[in-house]
Protein backbone atom coordinates (compact mmCIF):
# COMPACT_ATOMS: atom_id res chain seq x y z
CA UNK A 1 0.00 0.00 0.00
CA UNK A 2 2.51 2.67 0.91
CA UNK A 3 4.43 1.97 -2.43
CA UNK A 4 1.27 2.26 -4.56
CA UNK A 5 0.74 5.99 -2.52
CA UNK A 6 4.12 6.88 -2.87
CA UNK A 7 3.14 5.93 -6.83
CA UNK A 8 -0.07 8.09 -6.76
CA UNK A 9 2.08 10.69 -5.37
CA UNK A 10 5.10 10.96 -7.46
CA UNK A 11 2.42 11.14 -10.18
CA UNK A 12 -0.03 13.99 -8.85
CA UNK A 13 3.70 15.87 -8.63
CA UNK A 14 4.78 15.11 -12.37
CA UNK A 15 1.06 15.94 -13.65
CA UNK A 16 1.14 19.75 -10.99
CA UNK A 17 4.40 20.12 -12.40
CA UNK A 18 3.36 19.68 -16.12
CA UNK A 19 0.16 21.91 -15.66
CA UNK A 20 2.25 24.57 -14.24
CA UNK A 21 4.33 24.35 -17.66
CA UNK A 22 2.03 24.26 -19.92
CA UNK A 23 0.23 27.27 -18.44
CA UNK A 24 3.24 29.35 -18.58
CA UNK A 25 4.30 28.63 -21.99
CA UNK A 26 0.63 29.14 -23.39
CA UNK A 27 0.51 32.66 -21.40
CA UNK A 28 3.73 34.02 -22.32
CA UNK A 29 2.73 33.01 -25.85
CA UNK A 30 -0.24 34.56 -25.64
CA UNK A 31 1.24 37.96 -23.78
CA UNK A 32 4.71 37.69 -24.29
CA UNK A 33 7.25 36.45 -21.08
CA UNK A 34 7.65 39.88 -19.72
CA UNK A 35 4.35 40.65 -19.19
CA UNK A 36 3.03 37.51 -17.37
CA UNK A 37 3.87 37.46 -13.65
CA UNK A 38 4.55 33.99 -11.84
CA UNK A 39 1.36 34.90 -10.22
CA UNK A 40 -0.46 35.22 -12.87
CA UNK A 41 0.81 31.35 -14.19
CA UNK A 42 -0.01 30.20 -10.25
CA UNK A 43 -3.60 31.73 -10.30
CA UNK A 44 -4.61 29.91 -13.76
CA UNK A 45 -2.68 27.24 -12.67
CA UNK A 46 -4.67 26.62 -9.47
CA UNK A 47 -1.74 26.37 -7.11
CA UNK A 48 0.29 29.13 -4.95
CA UNK A 49 2.82 31.15 -6.40
CA UNK A 50 5.35 29.41 -3.80
CA UNK A 51 4.07 25.95 -5.79
CA UNK A 52 5.05 27.43 -8.89
CA UNK A 53 9.10 28.35 -7.54
CA UNK A 54 9.11 24.70 -5.39
CA UNK A 55 8.67 23.01 -8.85
CA UNK A 56 10.77 25.69 -11.35
CA UNK A 57 13.44 27.93 -9.29
CA UNK A 58 12.95 31.05 -11.50
CA UNK A 59 10.51 32.60 -14.46
CA UNK A 60 13.16 31.09 -17.11
CA UNK A 61 13.08 27.56 -15.65
CA UNK A 62 9.57 27.64 -16.17
CA UNK A 63 10.42 27.92 -20.04
CA UNK A 64 13.70 25.50 -19.97
CA UNK A 65 14.12 23.52 -16.75
CA UNK A 66 12.03 20.70 -18.82
CA UNK A 67 14.46 20.49 -21.68
CA UNK A 68 17.60 21.88 -20.41
CA UNK A 69 19.18 18.14 -20.34
CA UNK A 70 18.93 18.81 -24.17
CA UNK A 71 21.67 20.95 -24.19
CA UNK A 72 23.87 17.99 -22.82
CA UNK A 73 22.89 15.07 -25.78
CA UNK A 74 26.18 15.57 -27.65
CA UNK A 75 28.30 15.42 -24.51
CA UNK A 76 25.89 12.51 -23.54
CA UNK A 77 26.72 10.39 -27.01
CA UNK A 78 29.93 10.82 -26.84
CA UNK A 79 30.07 9.62 -23.37
CA UNK A 80 28.17 6.71 -23.67
CA UNK A 81 29.95 5.33 -27.34
CA UNK A 82 30.62 2.42 -27.93
CA UNK A 83 34.29 1.03 -28.24
CA UNK A 84 35.67 1.44 -31.77
CA UNK A 85 33.12 4.77 -32.09
CA UNK A 86 34.58 8.56 -32.56
CA UNK A 87 32.89 11.01 -31.36
CA UNK A 88 31.69 11.97 -34.64
CA UNK A 89 29.91 8.91 -35.38
CA UNK A 90 28.58 8.75 -31.60
CA UNK A 91 27.11 12.03 -32.23
CA UNK A 92 26.17 11.17 -35.59
CA UNK A 93 23.74 7.53 -34.55
CA UNK A 94 22.55 10.11 -32.16
CA UNK A 95 20.84 12.55 -34.14
CA UNK A 96 19.87 10.02 -36.67
CA UNK A 97 18.03 8.09 -34.16
CA UNK A 98 16.43 11.44 -32.65
CA UNK A 99 15.26 12.22 -36.10
CA UNK A 100 13.76 8.75 -36.55
CA UNK A 101 12.07 9.52 -32.81
CA UNK A 102 10.70 12.80 -34.46
CA UNK A 103 12.44 14.30 -30.94
CA UNK A 104 10.92 17.34 -30.70
CA UNK A 105 14.24 18.56 -29.52
CA UNK A 106 15.59 18.78 -32.67
CA UNK A 107 12.61 20.07 -33.92
CA UNK A 108 10.84 17.15 -35.59
CA UNK A 109 7.45 17.75 -33.58
CA UNK A 110 4.13 18.91 -34.90
CA UNK A 111 2.53 19.43 -31.79
CA UNK A 112 1.51 23.17 -31.35
CA UNK A 113 3.12 23.03 -27.93
CA UNK A 114 6.42 22.72 -28.91
CA UNK A 115 5.93 25.14 -31.52
CA UNK A 116 4.89 27.36 -28.90
CA UNK A 117 8.00 27.02 -26.87
CA UNK A 118 10.50 28.19 -29.58
CA UNK A 119 8.26 30.89 -30.51
CA UNK A 120 8.68 32.39 -27.02
CA UNK A 121 11.95 31.54 -26.34
CA UNK A 122 12.87 33.60 -30.01
CA UNK A 123 10.65 36.30 -29.12
CA UNK A 124 12.63 36.76 -25.67
CA UNK A 125 16.07 38.57 -25.41
CA UNK A 126 16.87 36.97 -22.26
CA UNK A 127 15.17 33.62 -22.99
CA UNK A 128 17.35 33.94 -26.12
CA UNK A 129 20.57 34.20 -23.92
CA UNK A 130 19.99 31.81 -22.10
CA UNK A 131 19.39 29.17 -24.92
CA UNK A 132 22.49 30.48 -25.66
CA UNK A 133 24.39 29.88 -22.77
CA UNK A 134 23.38 27.14 -22.23
CA UNK A 135 24.50 25.28 -25.65
CA UNK A 136 27.80 26.53 -24.72
CA UNK A 137 27.23 24.98 -21.39
CA UNK A 138 26.64 21.68 -23.43
CA UNK A 139 29.56 22.51 -25.52
CA UNK A 140 32.19 23.18 -22.72
CA UNK A 141 30.85 19.57 -21.36
CA UNK A 142 31.66 17.33 -24.22
CA UNK A 143 35.27 19.39 -24.81
CA UNK A 144 35.76 18.92 -21.22
CA UNK A 145 35.01 14.88 -21.62
CA UNK A 146 37.64 15.01 -24.44
CA UNK A 147 40.29 16.46 -22.84
CA UNK A 148 40.05 14.46 -20.09
CA UNK A 149 39.84 11.37 -22.49
CA UNK A 150 42.84 12.28 -24.88
CA UNK A 151 44.58 15.05 -22.81
CA UNK A 152 44.62 17.23 -26.14
CA UNK A 153 42.78 20.78 -25.08
CA UNK A 154 43.08 22.34 -28.49
CA UNK A 155 41.89 20.13 -30.46
CA UNK A 156 39.07 18.95 -28.00
CA UNK A 157 37.86 22.84 -27.91
CA UNK A 158 37.43 22.44 -31.57
CA UNK A 159 35.89 19.07 -31.95
CA UNK A 160 33.23 20.11 -29.60
CA UNK A 161 32.47 23.28 -31.45
CA UNK A 162 31.99 21.68 -34.30
CA UNK A 163 29.79 19.08 -33.57
CA UNK A 164 27.65 21.42 -31.11
CA UNK A 165 27.45 23.66 -34.12
CA UNK A 166 26.62 21.07 -36.75
CA UNK A 167 24.01 19.60 -34.07
CA UNK A 168 22.38 23.32 -34.16
CA UNK A 169 23.02 24.28 -37.74
CA UNK A 170 20.30 20.84 -38.72
CA UNK A 171 17.98 21.68 -35.50
CA UNK A 172 17.82 25.27 -36.76
CA UNK A 173 16.94 23.68 -40.58
CA UNK A 174 14.26 21.81 -39.17
CA UNK A 175 12.49 24.83 -37.23
CA UNK A 176 12.85 27.31 -40.43
CA UNK A 177 11.34 24.77 -42.55
CA UNK A 178 8.13 24.60 -40.56
CA UNK A 179 8.09 27.76 -39.70
CA UNK A 180 7.99 28.09 -43.47
CA UNK A 181 5.00 25.97 -43.90
CA UNK A 182 6.15 22.69 -44.59
CA UNK A 183 5.37 19.44 -42.37
CA UNK A 184 7.56 17.55 -40.02
CA UNK A 185 6.74 14.84 -42.23
CA UNK A 186 8.32 16.47 -45.44
CA UNK A 187 11.01 17.83 -43.18
CA UNK A 188 12.05 14.57 -41.78
CA UNK A 189 11.82 12.67 -45.09
CA UNK A 190 15.21 13.77 -45.79
CA UNK A 191 16.42 14.85 -42.50
CA UNK A 192 18.91 12.11 -42.09
CA UNK A 193 20.23 12.66 -45.87
CA UNK A 194 21.03 16.01 -44.61
CA UNK A 195 22.37 14.89 -41.57
CA UNK A 196 24.36 12.10 -42.93
CA UNK A 197 25.99 14.99 -45.51
CA UNK A 198 26.79 17.43 -42.40
CA UNK A 199 28.25 14.63 -40.11
CA UNK A 200 30.24 13.53 -43.50
CA UNK A 201 32.19 16.85 -43.51
CA UNK A 202 32.52 17.55 -39.81
CA UNK A 203 34.56 13.64 -40.17
CA UNK A 204 36.26 14.56 -43.30
CA UNK A 205 38.39 17.45 -40.73
CA UNK A 206 38.37 15.58 -37.53
CA UNK A 207 38.41 11.87 -38.92
CA UNK A 208 39.21 9.06 -36.13
CA UNK A 209 39.51 11.87 -33.20
CA UNK A 210 38.26 10.86 -30.07
CA UNK A 211 37.70 7.13 -31.08
CA UNK A 212 37.71 5.01 -27.89
CA UNK A 213 40.33 2.11 -27.89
Amino acid sequence: MAAEAMGLRERKKLQTGMRIYRTAVALFHEKGFDAVSVQEIADASEVSKMTVFNYFGTKEDLVFKPMEEHFSDAARAVREREVGESAVEAVRRQFLEMIEGRDPSIGLNAEPFARRIRAVVMATPVLCERAYLSAEKGARELADLLIEETGDRTLSLITAATLTATRQALVEEHHLRIDAGETVDEVAADAATRAERAFALVEGGLSGYGRRE
